[in-house]
């Protein structure tokens, strides 16, 4: 077998001449692509981390947010809730003050009512029993009674001051002798009789009829008035009775 070296070394010097243009022609522009490529293929995979990046940093900033918003609400909530009881504390309060007053209010008028009620039946009632007792003691005049009258009669003339007992009697105006009936002229001579002695001296007398005093002996005048009957003495026991209910 025979080697042909010159056909062998055209061989090779036409691989190296081949492997110089494969470098020089495509290798090359094949290899700089794929490093444009892997450059871009890096650059956007960078962008997107950096997008993620961010993205997570909003997305936690978001929940941040979210979270502080929750707080607020819930702070929100508890202080409205507060403000709530607090105010509907305050108006039960208000509430229950006011029924208070209207109760003690409507008390003190019914206590009020009560006491002025509890007067006026008294009143009627002292009324009632003045009226029943002049009633009955009208029934009781006669000349014993007048007799104890006109003695009353001449004990309050003697105990008047001897300058109101002179003025009586040195008075140009006749004094009313009042009685609850028109006495007997006997039973006028006595009496004149005795209050002339017990003033001390004879005073213009003038017998008057009054049917109210039920019975008695009073003097009356223009400025002077002597209260001797049982209608002074029912009078004065009204206003008594008046006076202590």
């Amino acid at each position: 077998m025979t080697i042909d070296f010159w056909g062998l070394g055209l061989q090779a010097v036409n691989v190296l001449i081949l492997a110089w243009l494969l470098s020089r022609v495509f290798w090359r522009p094949v290899v700089g692509a794929i490093e444009r490529r892997r450059k871009t293929t890096q650059a956007t995979l960078d962008a997107a981390k950096a997008a993620q990046a961010e993205a997570d940093a909003a997305l936690a900033e978001v929940g941040e947010t979210r979270a502080g918003l929750a707080a607020e609400r819930a702070a929100l909530l508890a202080d409205a809730a507060t403000k709530a009881e607090a105010a509907a504390k305050s108006t039960i309060a208000d509430a229950q003050a006011k029924a208070e007053s209207l109760l003690a209010a409507a008390q003190t008028s019914i206590n009020r009512d009560a006491e002025t009620a509890r007067k006026e039946n008294a009143a009627q009632a002292s009324a009632l029993s003045v009226d029943i007792a002049a009633r009955l003691l009208g029934r009781l005049d006669g000349p014993t009674v007048q007799a104890v009258f006109l003695d009353l009669l001449v004990e309050a003339i003697a105990a008047m001051s001897a300058s109101e007992r002179a003025a009586l009697v040195a008075s140009t105006t006749p004094i009313e002798i009042v009685t609850a009936a028109t006495p007997a002229d006997t039973d006028k001579a006595e009496i004149e009789k005795a209050v002339a002695a017990a003033m001390g001296g004879a005073p213009r007398l003038k017998f008057v009829t009054d049917p109210d005093l039920i019975a008695g002996l009073e003097l009356r005048s223009a400025h002077f008035v002597l209260h001797n009957s049982w209608q002074a003495d029912l009078a004065a026991i009204l206003k008594e009775m008046k006076d202590a209910a």
